[in-house]
C-alpha cells in the first residue's frame, strides 16, 4: 500500500512568541501544552514538521491594510499600549510574532495548495477576529484571510470553505467575506447574545450576491457534544451542497467544557469528529486539500486535548 501523503505541523519557537504577557488569557505556553500531549500519544513521529516564517509586511497587504500593518509595526517598537480597546496589548516584538502566523500559514499553504502535503495543522494560528484595518479578540493579523487571498491570487482557487468551531464567532473572516458568494462559511459557535463578539446570528448568510453562502451555527450556553453534532449534521449537508475546491478549518478549543473564558460543554470527541467528516468531504471534493488552525482556548488542559484530537484525525483522514 501506497504511504499517504504527509501531514504537516507547523510549531516551533516564533510561534510560541504568539502570546500576551501579565497573566493574560492568550499565554506564550499553549503551544507546549498541545506539543507535550501530541508526543505522549506518540503522534509527533508521524508528522512532517514545517518551522515558522516571519511574513515581510507585503505579504500581510494581501489582507490587511498598509495603515494598519504601519500601526502594528510602530506599536511594536513601542512595546506598549493598545491594538484595539483592551483585549490585544502591545509588547516589543508584536509585529514579528504575529507576522510568524501569516507567514508560517503561507508556506503551508504552498506545499498544500500543490499536493505536497495533505494536510496541514497550525495550533498557533486562526486569528479570526483581525479586521482588514483593526485588531480585535487577541488578534492581531488574520492568518485565514491572508491565506483565503494568497489562494485566489497565487493558486487559482475561488470556491473555498471556511470552517470555524472556535467558541466566538468568527466575525473578522465573516464580515470581511460577508459578499462573497465563494467564500462558504460554516460557523458554529456559542451565541453572541451570550458571549464575545454578539454576532453570528442565524440570520446572518451572506449579504447581495452571497446571500445563503454563509451558516451561522450559534448554540446555547451549556451545549454538550448532542446539540453540536445535530448542527454540525446541517453543516455537513450545507458544505456538500456548496462543493469547495479547498478546506480551511478553525478548531479552537474554547468550546471545550471549562475554558474560562466560554460557557459551552464540548468534549475533544466533537472536534475529531468535525476534523475526520471534512478529512472526507476534502479527499471526496477537494483533492484532499484542507488546512487547520488551533484558534482560541485558555485552558491548557483542553488545548492539549482538543488539538491532539484533532491531528489524530488528519493523520488518520490522509489515509481515506
Amino acid at each position: 500500500m501506497a504511504s499517504p501523503p504527509e501531514v504537516l505541523l507547523c510549531a516551533g519557537e516564533a510561534l510560541r512568541r504568539y502570546g500576551f504577557p501579565d497573566g493574560h488569557p492568550l499565554s506564550v505556553d499553549r503551544q507546549q501544552a498541545f506539543l507535550d500531549e501530541a508526543q505522549r500519544r506518540g503522534l509527533l513521529s508521524t508528522v512532517r514538521w514545517l518551522a515558522p516564517r516571519i511574513a515581510g509586511a507585503d505579504e500581510l497587504l494581501g489582507f490587511h491594510t498598509r495603515q494598519y500593518i504601519e500601526r502594528v509595526m510602530s506599536g511594536s517598537q513601542r512595546g506598549e499600549g493598545w491594538l484595539d480597546y483592551g483585549d490585544t496589548p502591545c509588547f516589543p516584538g508584536i509585529f514579528e510574532a504575529a507576522a510568524a502566523v501569516a507567514g508560517t500559514a503561507l508556506d503551508a499553504l504552498s506545499r498544500v495548495a500543490t499536493g505536497e502535503a495533505a494536510r496541514s495543522f497550525q495550533p498557533i494560528g486562526g486569528l479570526h477576529h483581525a479586521r482588514r484595518d483593526a485588531a480585535a479578540g487577541f488578534c492581531v493579523v488574520n492568518d485565514l484571510g491572508v491565506v483565503i487571498e494568497s489562494l485566489r491570487r497565487d493558486h487559482g482557487v475561488r470556491r473555498i470553505a471556511y470552517v470555524d468551531i472556535d467558541v466566538h464567532h468568527g466575525d473578522g473572516v465573516y464580515y470581511e467575506y460577508a459578499d462573497d458568494p465563494d467564500l462558504v462559511v460554516v460557523d458554529l459557535h456559542e451565541d453572541g447574545r451570550f458571549l464575545y463578539p454578539g454576532t453570528g446570528h442565524a440570520s446572518e448568510r451572506g449579504v447581495g450576491a452571497a446571500e445563503g453562502s454563509k451558516l451561522n451555527l450559534p448554540l446555547a450556553p451549556g451545549a454538550t457534544d448532542a446539540e453540536f453534532l445535530r448542527a454540525w449534521n446541517e453543516a455537513e449537508e450545507f458544505l456538500r451542497d456548496r462543493r469547495p475546491q479547498f478546506v480551511l478549518l478553525q478548531c479552537g478549543a474554547d468550546s471545550l467544557r471549562g475554558d474560562p473564558l466560554a460557557h459551552l460543554a464540548l468534549s475533544p470527541k466533537a472536534h475529531a469528529h468535525v476534523t475526520g467528516r471534512l478529512c472526507r468531504l476534502a479527499n471526496e471534493l477537494c483533492a484532499g486539500r484542507l488546512m487547520a488552525f488551533g484558534g482560541g482556548g485558555y485552558r491548557l488542559a483542553n488545548i492539549a486535548q482538543g488539538w491532539t484530537a484533532v491531528l489524530e484525525e488528519l493523520l488518520r483522514g490522509s489515509w481515506r
